[in-house]
């Protein structure tokens, strides 16, 4: 069981890469579009779907670490007072979690928007707010003491 733990944890540390770099391209890409005025290609749909399709796998990871029996979990839910004075294991337990489900959300609203919006320009409009509210919060929620993906 601890093997298959470590398996996943690895596994979503290394796929906040992928959300990280498509992330930021898609409200850069995003942002460009808008303030640039240029009309919205496919390659601007499909970075905005690898970005929500990288946050939902990001998140079902995270779901597997939160609810299968880890070390972080397990020890803490049942001291749950405790748990939230010490600021490292309140950031796991509530902080990271839900700063995560919110940009998700955010994406996700983002995604909807831009394929709903009417014209090229609000299109990008809608990704760029969305997508960029996004990304700030994965680049808050993300434990940044932790970057070898192998810890």
């Amino acid at each position: 069981m601890q093997e298959s733990y470590e398996i996943v944890r690895i596994l979503h540390n290394l796929v906040r890469w992928a959300v990280l770099i498509l992330g930021v391209i898609a409200a850069v890409r995003a942002l460009a579009g808008w303030f640039g005025r240029r009309g919205w290609l496919p390659v601007d749909d499909r970075l905005g779907l690898f970005f929500t399709m990288s946050l939902d796998i990001q998140v079902l990871l995270g779901l597997l670490l939160y609810f299968v029996p880890s070390l972080i979990t397990t020890a803490n839910f049942s001291r749950l007072g405790d748990a939230m004075g010490n600021p490292s294991v309140r950031f796991f337990l509530v902080e990271h979690a839900l700063l995560m489900l919110v940009a998700v959300v955010l994406a996700h609203i983002g995604r909807s928007r831009a394929k709903k919006a009417p014209n090229p320009i609000a299109r990008h409009r809608a990704a760029a707010i969305f997508y960029t509210l996004a990304i700030i919060l994965v680049i808050a929620g993300i434990p940044w003491d932790r970057l070898n993906p192998f810890r």
